[in-house]
């Protein structure tokens, strides 16, 4: 199934509620935590998820950028998570986080950057419920893919498909309405985007991407 994941990181904070109810024809929210040490940024947090968590009914696809995730898994399910991911070079134990993450009754994300190669995912083939490929360095919108990226989701879904798996998998990163036919040709299934729904008409833009998702699923 095609789902969009539409990033509050490029919304408009002054309007948000009214932002998430013209993104509400969406799948998914989701929410970009930076802690300033994994990547050289810092964005929202716990308090913030739980305001965005009273004002949507949308699956709360919750991704941290953090260092050492496990720390703060029970804060992050309480606040209203749906989907928790976590960063493979963040986790000094990525098994048990993603055990953890399991027993708050989330499902579990494992996201690799552009500079990780997705074998390094395999370990965790049937423990995770949803790989996040990087197409940009994370820490900042608004960015460019990088097109080398697209060959990773196509290795990954590949390597999923030779062991029988359908499991999600998710791209963030400059992702557009150029773009989107190569990313979806590509294997992915989850797509996030920030810029391409928040600037602009965002009801508009949200259905432009369903549509886009409801012809290729027909293909």
């Amino acid at each position: 199934m095609l789902l969009l994941s539409p990033s509050i990181l490029a919304a408009d904070f002054a309007d948000l509620k009214n932002c998430l109810k013209k993104a509400e024809k969406a799948d998914y929210i989701h929410f970009d935590v930076m802690d300033g040490m994994f990547v050289p940024n810092i964005s929202f947090g716990i308090p913030v998820l739980s305001s965005v968590r009273r004002i949507t009914k949308n699956v709360l696809d919750v991704h941290l950028m953090i260092q050492e995730p496990s720390r703060y898994v029970e804060k992050f399910h309480d606040a209203g998570a749906d989907i928790l991911t976590v960063h493979y070079e963040a986790c000094s134990d990525v098994g048990r986080t993603l055990g953890l993450i399991h027993e708050k009754g989330m499902k579990a994300g494992l996201a690799v950057k552009p500079g990780t190669d997705v074998k390094v995912l395999l370990p965790y083939f049937s423990e995770a419920d949803m790989f996040l490929v990087m197409t940009v360095e994370p820490g900042f919108g608004g960015q460019s893919l990088i097109p080398a990226c697209v060959d990773k989701v196509s290795k990954l879904r590949s390597l999923l498909d030779r062991q029988g798996l359908d499991t999600d998998i998710e791209v963030d990163g400059g992702i557009t309405r150029e773009n989107i036919d190569t990313i979806l040709n590509a294997g992915a299934n989850v797509i996030v985007m920030g810029s391409s729904v928040f600037r602009g008409n965002i009801s508009e833009n949200v259905d432009f991407f369903l549509n886009k998702f409801e012809e290729a699923s027909r293909c």
